[in-house]
């Protein structure tokens, strides 16, 4: 592919964004019944709006779990985030639960059974990709959108910024120069705010955040920073605007940077393709390119619902790779078994670790002692080097 230049975009929200409220709600269901049953089920959906939470979907868990604890926890997701406002409350909001049984009919065809090995939770394709842009290996972008929305929700959180809401959105459009990016051409930082400030108190406030993320001589002319464009930004979150768990699943992967094959990640339990499958794909990909294979790598993987394996697992290194891409997808596999219950095994994913992943991307993140964030390590490195030595 000829290294060209231009221009690109993309954005993140913070956790208090309503859509990402309802990612964390269902994530923070996840991760009670996997701490109850690392084996339990979980397909969990959140709407919320002014002063409501409704969570709907199916469950195979302990019957310990009770809907008074299901509520307990969405309440508390909520007060983590920092909601205790007049039109959204953590201790306020009314909460419906509208959960039942998993289907046995996607049961039947998902469990493991005599000779069969668990097959996926349902059909679908899943994307994985990895670029040399920053240290993370992720695309530069997206990186720095969830840096700026990280660093404000850090500083709201430690006392540091107090006249900021958890509501906030962050857009970087950076200038690519023969394929690489070289300088932020503009930054777009939306927060909600106290009502006692100005757009300029904001913007005094939110300038050291883009400053201390973006590279040094990377910061665009001033007037090309624009901070609450709209002016006021008080009433935020879902009292501003209703949210839905999976409306963010660009901002979830690589900000438009590389595909999405669609499915969402918030409120799956790790059988279900759509998440745990995306991040082998990751795992694969940056393996690779941290292996020194390729500068960019793209890995798409294809399931049907009821089958272990995969139908395909497609490589593309975009000209960059500097090994057989046919070969590689072989290596690839033999070195992961990419099965639902393999990539679970592999890592370590039947584990209460979802909340955490439910803002600020869930690739490009830093591996966890406890296994968060475990397909983001690189120890496949040297199985791959070995490999084509």
């Amino acid at each position: 592919m000829a290294l060209r230049n231009y221009v690109f975009t993309s954005e993140s929200v913070s956790e208090g964004h309503p859509d990402k409220v309802c990612d964390r709600v269902s994530d923070a269901i996840v991760d009670l019944y996997l701490g109850h049953d690392p084996y339990a089920r979980v397909a969990v959906e959140t709407l919320a709006t002014t002063n409501q939470l409704v969570l709907a979907g199916e469950v195979r868990g302990p019957e310990t779990i009770t809907h008074e604890l299901i509520e307990a926890a969405a309440r508390q997701a909520v007060k983590d985030i920092g909601y205790e406002q007049e039109g959204f409350h953590w201790e306020k909001a009314d909460v419906k639960i509208l959960i039942h049984a998993q289907s046995a009919d996607i049961a039947v065809g998902v469990d493991a059974a005599g000779n069969k090995d668990e097959g996926a939770g349902d059909q679908g394709i899943m994307f994985g990709y990895a670029c040399r842009e920053t240290d993370a290996l992720m695309p530069a972008p997206i990186h720095f959108s969830h840096g700026i929305a990280k660093s404000l929700a850090e500083a709201r959180h430690s006392g540091a910024a107090p006249l900021l809401g958890p509501d906030a959105k962050t857009q970087v459009s950076l200038q690519y120069e023969n394929g690489k990016p070289v300088r932020a051409t503009s930054i777009v930082v939306s927060t909600q705010h106290d009502a006692s400030i100005d757009t300029d108190k904001v913007r005094e406030i939110v300038l050291p955040h883009i400053v201390n993320v973006l590279p040094q001589g990377w910061l665009p002319e001033a007037e090309f920073i624009y901070v609450n464009p709209t002016g006021r930004f008080v009433i935020g979150g879902p009292d501003g605007d209703a949210g839905l768990t999976g409306r963010k699943i660009i901002v979830d992967t690589y900000g438009g940077a590389a595909p999405h094959g669609g499915g969402a990640f918030s409120g799956k339990d790790p059988t279900k393709v759509d998440r745990s499958a995306a991040y082998a794909a990751r795992y694969l990909a940056k393996n690779v390119v941290a292996a020194e294979l390729a500068e960019r790598c793209t890995i798409q993987l294809a399931y049907a619902i009821g089958v272990s394996r995969p139908l395909a697992v497609y490589i593309d290194t975009y000209d960059t790779g500097k090994v057989d891409e046919e070969r590689l997808s072989k290596v690839l596999q033999e070195l992961v078994n990419l099965s639902p219950r393999g990539i679970r095994e592999h890592l370590g994913l039947n584990k209460p670790i979802y909340a955490r992943t439910s803002a600020y991307g869930h690739f490009g993140r830093a591996p966890e002692a406890d296994g968060g964030f475990s397909w983001e390590r690189t120890d496949l490195v040297t199985d791959l080097r070995s490999a084509f030595a």
